[in-house]
């Protein structure tokens, strides 16, 4: 099972034990992290269901692991001729996500059936 999921403005595939790096997020490290944005979810061989723009009822959570910095680009400007250079770095900071479990609608709307069709205790007068 997988799933596409928006998060910082860009979109991941994700499946369950996956360790995926977004840009910084607010949370602290060892915290459960919940994802509504998911685009889509698909089941191996069963089926794919497709958001407007999101699948309603579908969350991804993941735990996170850890927080750091990328490595270091370099940002070179110049311009010919003109004695014109400018060198600047950039790390950029990340938190490191491990998936845990995505849920979606359909298996939400199985255990609701389930809990339904339990037979009730019978009452003998």
């Amino acid at each position: 099972m997988y799933a596409i999921i928006e998060a910082c403005g860009k979109q991941y595939k994700v499946s369950k034990g996956d360790v995926v790096f977004f840009e910084k997020l607010e949370a602290e490290e060892g915290k459960t992290i919940k994802f509504d944005k998911v685009i889509l979810v698909s089941e191996e061989g069963k089926k794919v269901e497709v958001g407007t723009p999101y699948v309603k009822g579908a969350t991804v959570e993941g735990k996170v692991v850890a927080h750091g910095k990328s490595k270091k680009i370099i940002v070179f400007k110049y311009k010919a001729k003109k004695n014109y250079r400018r060198k600047q770095g950039h790390r950029q900071p990340y938190t490191k996500v491990e998936i845990t479990a995505i849920k979606s609608s359909a298996e939400k709307a199985e255990k609701a059936e389930k809990v339904e069709k339990k037979p009730a205790a019978k009452k003998e007068d």
